[in-house]
């Protein structure tokens, strides 16, 4: 059996931003629908921050819609059955220490978590030798790790220094921000092995490459990757253990977006696509497919690619849509194979995998808590998943599946189910794993990423000061944003 997961191709962008005339015949006719009733906030997407400014909102008595362009909530979290009551995330899904505010969500809405499967050997596989390791090594067995783990100990001491809130304040702010991560890499290694290590982590955790991102938004989003209290590590970000990958969702994460709505009930609405956001004089008017709302403040809580799509009256300041036009979101497509049971634990094999043979090139046990279903899951990401995206969905299976059978074994090539989400080519979502920022943008634009635009505020996992591009990160920015409209009310 084999499940392509697709979406709709993405609106144009002369659609996308179009005034309520040029909508089409059925939007136009919905936008001139104008709610009677007005909100203290209307809040732009049912993703996690969507959902935790109306929580905190909703808590202080305020009257707040949250318009949802999907037929779903979750945003970037998305479960799939695969039988037997179960279900694989098809996008984010971890959680792990210092992610205090998902934890503490989790917990309200009565989900729980369980430990990702982290036993046995894993493989490293470069210049076609299959090498197994102990999975609970930090290491792999490359002689040129140690060069490696240098670059790493320099990212991570210079990351400590940077100021979460205004990085383009920090010391060195401008030698960094002129520079991309891919230079410092360049200066910073001198072996093929630890080049590819750096790489095989750049990707992981942005789904970008090197060359594509500043070094001051690296050390930023380092630092970000821990509490009020704890900066962040690089080490924090690529691990398991102790590590931003260490747990899962009982149920999935999409769970506690929808546990979330269920106590929102009817201030979601679904399938309303928002298109123009007017602000005159005391009051904003919200422009929809299911109608137009009016509100005090609004919260736009989508990816800063998709909010480039809505079209503003008074138009965006210069910085903030110059900042847009430099917010690229990273390219990954997660690829998940089922079977019967995870057969590759019989073998001592964790399923965990690192690979120089694209297009996957890190692998994880993905199964179900109680193991009924085995479940692996390889991400294709960065230049791999710019170069899949344009194979056929055949190709593309087969390519992933090869690497699956090289890697784990000839009963990898064989399952029941295949299921994969390219995120890139998701309408209201344009990339995962979120957005990141190419040299210069910091230093330039950044007074933009979280200063309103009149009664509008901005949430989202980059807006996100805190696990910065994480669930942890959103549920953040939409509390924060959540409190910057209150204050306005």
């Amino acid at each position: 059996m084999s499940s392509a997961i697709t979406r709709r191709g993405f609106v144009g962008a002369g659609a996308g931003v179009a005034a309520v005339a040029a909508l089409p015949a059925a939007s136009a006719s919905a936008a001139k629908r104008t709610s009677s009733t007005r909100y203290d906030v209307v809040i732009v997407g049912a993703g996690l921050a969507g959902l935790q400014a109306a929580r905190y909102l909703t808590k202080k008595g305020k009257k707040v819609k949250v318009l949802e362009a999907r037929g779903r909530v979750g945003g970037r979290t998305l479960n799939h059955p695969i039988g037997g009551g179960n279900v694989i995330e098809i996008g984010g899904q971890w959680i792990g220490p210092t992610q205090d505010k998902l934890a503490a969500v989790a917990k309200d809405v009565g989900v729980k978590t369980f430990k990702t499967h982290w036993t046995g050997q894993a493989v490293y596989q470069r210049g076609g030798k299959r090498t197994l390791f102990d999975v609970t090594s930090i290491i792999p067995p490359d002689p040129d790790a140690a060069d490696a783990a240098g670059i790493v100990g320099k990212l991570e001491t210079m990351g400590a220094k940077i100021d979460r809130e205004r990085p383009w304040t920090s010391e060195n702010a401008l030698e960094y921000d002129s520079q991309t991560l891919e230079t410092f890499k360049q200066h910073n290694t001198s072996t093929p092995g630890g080049r590819f290590l750096t790489d095989l982590a750049v990707n992981a955790v942005w789904a970008a490459e090197p060359r594509d991102i500043s070094l001051l938004h690296t050390l930023f989003y380092i630092s970000s990757a821990g509490n009020e209290t704890k900066k962040g590590s690089f080490l924090r970000l690529t691990s398991t253990t102790d590590g931003a990958q260490e747990s899962r969702f009982v149920g999935g994460s999409q769970k506690v977006s929808i546990e979330m709505a269920k106590r929102l009930g009817s201030r979601i609405l679904l399938n309303a696509p928002v298109r123009r956001i007017e602000q005159h004089g005391s009051e904003c008017r919200v422009v929809s497919d299911k109608g137009t709302f009016r509100a005090k403040q609004v919260i736009v809580a989508v990816p800063p690619a998709v909010s480039a799509f809505i079209d503003y009256d008074p138009i965006l300041p210069f910085d903030r849509a110059q900042l847009l036009q430099r917010f690229p979101q990273g390219n990954a497509i997660k690829c998940q194979a089922v079977f019967k049971e995870p057969f590759w634990r019989k073998e001592g094999l964790s399923g965990y995998v690192n690979s120089d043979e694209g297009p996957v090139k890190l692998m994880y046990d993905n199964s179900p808590p109680d193991g009924s279903r085995g479940v692996l899951l390889g991400f294709i990401e960065g230049q791999e998943a710019r170069r899949a995206g344009r194979m056929s969905a055949a190709a593309r299976k087969a390519a992933v599946l090869a690497n699956f059978a090289k890697t784990i074994g000839p009963q990898a090539a064989k399952p029941q189910m295949y299921v994969e989400m390219n995120w890139s080519t998701e309408e209201w979502t344009r990339g995962c794993y979120g957005g990141f920022l190419p040299p210069g943008v910091w230093t330039d634009f950044g007074v933009a990423v979280r200063r309103p635009h009149g009664r509008i505020h901005w949430a989202g996992a980059e807006h996100a000061t805190i696990w910065n591009g994480y669930m942890d990160g959103a549920l953040r920015s939409g509390e924060d944003a959540a409190k910057n409209a209150l204050a306005k009310l």
